[in-house]
Order: structure tokens, then sequence, then C-alpha cells
């Protein structure tokens, strides 16, 4: 049986702006425990006494994350931002790894172009330049899932601690979904995070992501 601790804190967290104002110490207490009784219909008087203790035990626990949180911020104001434009996505159904496929991944890398290959349990999903986009459509005609273009890509190059510190990647991907940018390819590689993105978004990217 899940407990009045786990109902509450499962409550705060699946609403981030009673998180975000209790970590401020903005919010009643009090006032905090009879919403959440009420939401979900909790009538007894000790259960709704219980909340409010693990309501106060709650902020303690987020409060010491904020600390953790300082230490992410502290490395993000570290890192570089590479953006690169004119990028595309194209998914292949993955039948094996085409020997194409090695071809063409040659072909641009030796024009020193972008090029990432994600192989996954049904796809591959291949990142390059828009100028490769035409010819890749036409080698993998008959495997073509899905394409995107006008695309960015971010690269955010962090210090090499990057990898010491827990929670790094759930901060920078809760930007993202805090203002509404969908990201539509992501991978990493030791302290590099790259992120794809509609290019409409950009500005509004670069402003969250700059510590």
């Amino acid at each position: 049986m899940t407990s009045t601790a786990e109902i509450t804190e499962k409550y705060i967290e699946n609403h981030p702006s009673i998180k975000d104002c209790l970590k401020k110490e903005l919010l009643n207490y009090t006032q905090l425990s009879k919403l959440i009784a009420k939401e979900l219909e909790i009538r007894n008087k000790t259960s709704i006494e219980a909340i409010q203790i693990a309501a106060r035990r709650y902020i303690r626990k987020i409060k010491s994350e904020d600390i953790n949180e300082d230490k992410i911020i502290e490395i993000l104001k570290q890192s570089e931002l590479e953006i690169k434009n004119k990028v595309v996505t194209i998914v292949i159904e993955k039948l094996y790894y085409p020997e194409k496929l090695i071809e063409i991944e040659l072909k641009i890398k030796k024009n020193k172009d972008l090029f990432y290959s994600i192989e996954g349990s049904n796809a591959i999903t291949i990142v390059t330049n828009e100028k490769y986009f035409e010819e890749i459509k036409k080698l993998f005609s008959k495997n073509l899932l899905e394409t995107h273009k006008n695309l960015i890509l971010i690269k955010l190059k962090s210090p090499k601690i990057i990898e010491k510190v827990p929670g790094i990647a759930g901060f920078i991907y809760s930007k993202f979904a805090e203002n509404g940018v969908n990201i539509i390819e992501t991978m990493s590689c030791w302290t590099d995070n790259l992120f794809i993105i509609e290019e409409d978004h950009l500005s509004e990217v670069m402003g969250f992501l700059k510590f």
C-alpha cells in the first residue's frame, strides 16, 4: 500500500508550480495539506496531518537537491555551446547495418561535414548536413521511415568533471520541457551533449542554456 509520504511527494512532483513555491517557502503547509487531501479525496484528519508532515520533510529534501543544482549550474557555466544550422535527420528501417550507409558516412566525413548515426532496436537515425538530404533519401528510398529538415544541432561541451556529478542530463532536459521546446533527437559522447531542435526555437534555447 502506498504511504501518505509517497502520495504527497508524488503529488508535489506532478505539480511543478507547487514544488517551486515550496522551494521558495511561499506556501502555507496547512492550506497545502488541505488542498492535497481534497484533490485526492482524503477525509481522515490523521492523514491530513501526515500530509503536512510529509510536505515539510519534502521541502528539506528538495533543498538538499538545490545544493547539487548549484554544482550543476557551476559546471554548465564552464561549458561551451556550439551551433550548427541546416541540419537534417533521416530515419531508416534497421534490417541490418547497410553497406551503403558506411559508404555515405565515409564520403561525408571525408568532406569534413556533419555525420552521426544512432542505432536503435528497429531503426537507424542519420544526422547530417542538409546538402546530403536528397542523396540519402534516394539511397534508402525503400527503407525510409521519417525525415526532418530545418533543424539546428546544439552541442554543449562541458569540462571533464561533468561525468562525476549526477543529475546534469535531467537538469538540462527539464529546461527544454519547462520552455515547451521539443528535442527532435539527442545523444551524448563523454563530455559532449548534443540536442537537435527545430530552427525556430534557437533563440529561445540559447536563452535558457545561458548560465
